[in-house]
């Protein structure tokens, strides 16, 4: 990789690289503290990147927060991004329980702008930016067949009541919708001195998809910030949000996980304890 990035950029052959190694789709390279280069682990990921390109290009400058420009270069198997490092940290559960009642306030309606913006995008100029719909959870059948092993009897009864509602939960009134459903801690650059949002970064997994879904992936960092998004967005957006869909397709979405990871040696934990924290709720 740093030969990659040294041969497109020679001006950085002296420069200090580290990697981040943590993202599914994608290895960065982070240069000198100022710059992100991101190398995708397979096809799919490749095809993504260059879709997250063009539809950056659009949401950039429709958006209040700042999100990278990226830019491509090279080609397979060797294609890789390069954009701006946006300065700041992920925001995870306890950093987030720290921040006084104001901070919380002011990322919640940060984000609510950010959603606000991001919804009103014409789908016909995603599509054409190559837009495609989000990737779907596993069918209902899947995902008892595989958390079955590893469910205790009560999880196991929690999941079948879960699914069974998830069967019956009509369409989503709202329709579907560009978003980024991806909007958790580890995708955002948050400035812990100052306690406020930096921009947010990482639009592969953006697509088209049910708005209420949207919703739901920043109960990562708090159930507490995702109310307070929901509550400033629906004043924002003219739109009034069903808090019992969202809670549900949370659920179904930690149990599509655990059934995609429940043979995992590293992450099956994890994601059995996130189903069970749901079931306690």
């Amino acid at each position: 990789m740093r030969a990659a990035i040294v041969g497109a950029f020679p001006e950085h052959a002296s420069a200090s690289f580290s990697l981040l190694t943590q993202g599914w789709d994608s290895v960065a390279v982070d240069v000198d503290d100022r710059l992100i280069f991101k190398f995708p682990r397979h096809d799919e990921a490749r095809r993504r990147l260059i879709v997250e390109s063009s539809v950056l290009d659009i949401v950039r400058p429709a958006v209040s927060l700042p999100v990278p420009y990226l830019t491509l270069h090279g080609t397979p198997p060797t294609q890789f991004s390069r954009h701006d490092k946006i300065a700041g940290e992920h925001l995870m559960t306890a950093a987030y329980e720290r921040l006084p009642e104001p901070d919380r306030q002011r990322l919640a309606c940060d984000l609510a702008l950010f959603y606000a913006e991001l919804h009103r995008l014409p789908a016909n100029d995603m599509a054409s930016a190559g837009a495609v719909p989000i990737k779907a959870w596993l069918p209902p059948d899947d995902i008892l067949q595989r958390t079955w092993p590893v469910l205790s009897e009560e999880l196991r009864a929690y999941a079948e009541r879960t699914i069974a509602a998830w069967q019956k939960l009509p369409a989503d009134p709202h329709g579907t919708i560009y978003g980024f459903f991806d909007g958790h801690g580890w995708n955002m650059a948050f400035d812990h001195a100052r306690r406020r949002l930096n921009g947010l970064y990482d639009f592969g997994d953006s697509g088209f998809g049910p708005l209420h879904q949207e919703f739901i992936y920043s109960n990562l960092i708090a159930a507490d910030l995702t109310t307070r998004i929901v509550t400033e967005y629906e004043v924002l957006a003219g739109r009034t949000l069903d808090r019992e869909r969202m809670a549900l397709l949370n659920n179904v979405w930690r149990l599509s996980e655990l059934a995609e990871l429940a043979q995992d040696p590293v992450h099956a934990a994890a994601a059995l304890e996130a189903v069970a924290a749901c079931a306690r709720e």
